[in-house]
């Protein structure tokens, strides 16, 4: 069985102390053995990405644009195989996968116009003889700490920008599917990256905390669940680190009576089981507004019985397996209180019965549900999705503002001047008008509101590059002896 390895200044390192199991989820069966990384390895990772630093932050934009450049081939041209690297561990479908990857892939190309996104600003003249110049300089050894539902795509959204800022990065992917990580480390060391510039360490709380505590690391990248995003943010920034980490979600759709009611239940269904409900921007909570629910409701249940799922090797497989057997039970254990808590099962996806031991489930739709229940408070990241009905718009937007997530949220709707009000008052970081996962393209930043961020720059885009440089000013006035002399005045810009 292959052991996974770590990836420090260029070569495969292994520990032999720890090491846990990686799943292929769609048969249940050990894969792969993963070593899990002692203290003293992570240490080593951060050693190496502070020696390499040196030399990184002084080469040229132009070199560094250079292994963007080559990325962005590498990734085009290696997709099928990266992409059957995270259904293997991850059990997505291979579209799917290719689709994370072409969302990653955004922004790389975004990071290749760092010589434009590095670019500073200018005053001459600001007082006489007196000009003023900023430059944007990289922070230094940055930590990357990224979940298992995006094996590929949330770890380039944070590493790609790091880098072409003048970092050097640990990653520290999910143990869950680490293998990802390791391919784009060798893709970024074949596209012409230095050795050290990237270093990847599986591990659990353990490296984690290492990465915390280090002296030398700078600055925190996170994506996961809202508890341990509380947790990473506290305790870096109370280690005088930057910190970004992103948290859960509970996005709500509200569906309005005079919305297109077809196009609502394709876009409901595709947005709650896509990649088994795996996803931070998931449809979650369905708001029916006046007297759609039934319709609506009978609609996305017609279209849930069509859903193919399977192996995500599987062409004909439209979503595959949970990540874990822990998973699996969590979120059935959902479906199962949902009665109890006053709501009704239209589709129980436990009835679904699946061949072998894979971490499979069939998609739930739960209708009636109480906002004090469970299914409604907490993130469930499975194939469940929740209608809530309610009787006017303003009680829709009501519930998505005092929910603690605010992640994203999305509208249905032909009035416009309904969903600019919705835009300008809802609460949350990402919207979508007739859009059910408003992931922003990569000129943009992706980031929530309320417990879904911690720390204020969101990821990837415009907030990425001023969360991974420093801003230094600069004064400067050329030596003329008829203007010198002693002054012990406060200086003016005269």
């Amino acid at each position: 069985m292959a052991r996974i390895p770590h990836v420090i200044a260029g070569e495969k390192v292994t520990d032999a102390e720890r090491t846990q199991p990686v799943y292929n989820p769609a048969t249940g069966e050990v894969q792969h053995e993963l070593s899990i990384a002692s203290v003293e390895t992570v240490q080593q990772a951060v050693a190496a990405a502070a020696a390499a630093l040196p030399m990184w932050r002084k080469t040229s934009l132009t070199k560094r644009a250079d292994v963007f450049f080559n990325l962005r081939q590498l990734l085009k041209q290696r997709t099928p195989e990266l992409a059957a690297i995270v259904t293997s561990e991850h059990g997505k479908v291979l579209s799917d996968a290719a689709g994370e990857i072409a969302r990653g892939l955004e922004n790389v190309e975004f990071a290749s116009g760092l010589l434009h996104l590095l670019k500073g600003e200018r005053d001459e003249q600001v007082s006489t003889g007196v000009d003023v110049h900023s430059v944007k300089q990289p922070v230094g050894v940055v930590a990357a700490i990224t979940p298992f539902n995006f094996p590929v795509m949330v770890p380039l959204w944070m590493i790609a920008s790091a880098i072409a800022c003048g970092n050097t990065v640990v990653l520290k992917p999910s143990e869950r599917d680490p293998s990802a990580s390791i391919f784009i480390a060798d893709l970024f060391r074949e596209a012409g990256l230095p050795d050290g510039v990237l270093n990847v360490v599986n591990g659990d709380k353990v490296a984690v905390d290492t990465l915390l505590d280090a002296p030398e690391v700078k600055a925190i990248s996170f994506v996961g669940s809202t508890p341990i995003a509380k947790y990473i943010y506290e305790r870096a920034a109370a280690n005088g680190k930057r910190v970004q980490a992103l948290g859960g979600a509970k996005n709500h759709m509200i569906v309005m009576p005079d919305a297109d009611l077809d196009m609502s239940a394709d876009a409901a269904v595709s947005a709650a089981y896509g990649s088994a409900g795996e996803r931070c921007m998931a449809v979650s909570v369905v708001v029916a507004v006046g007297g759609v629910g039934d319709v609506l409701v009978q609609k996305i249940a017609d279209r849930m019985k069509d859903l193919k799922i399977g192996d995500g090797t599987d062409p004909a497989s439209e979503m595959g397996p949970l990540i874990t057997a822990e998973a699996k039970a969590r979120v059935e254990s959902y479906v199962e209180g949902a009665a109890a808590e006053g709501a009704t099962v239209v589709v129980d996806g436990r009835d679904d019965k699946f061949e072998g031991n894979g971490f499979f489930t069939g998609v739930s739709l739960i209708d009636h549900v109480k906002t004090d229940s469970k299914v409604y408070r907490d993130e469930i990241f499975g194939p469940v999705l929740a209608v809530v009905r309610v009787d006017t718009y303003e009680e829709g937007v009501k519930l998505i503002n005092e929910h603690q997530f605010g992640n994203g949220t999305a509208i249905f709707t032909r009035d416009g001047g309904l969903a600019r009000q919705f835009e300008f008052e809802v609460e949350a970081g990402m919207v979508g008008i007739n859009v059910p996962i408003p992931v922003p393209v990569g000129s943009f930043s992706f980031g929530g509101w309320k417990d879904s961020l911690f720390g204020d720059s969101h990821i990837y885009g415009p907030e990425s590059i001023h969360f991974y440089t420093r801003s230094k000013v600069i004064t400067t006035r050329w030596p003329n002896p008829e203007q010198s002399k002693v002054d012990l005045g406060f200086p003016s810009n005269n």
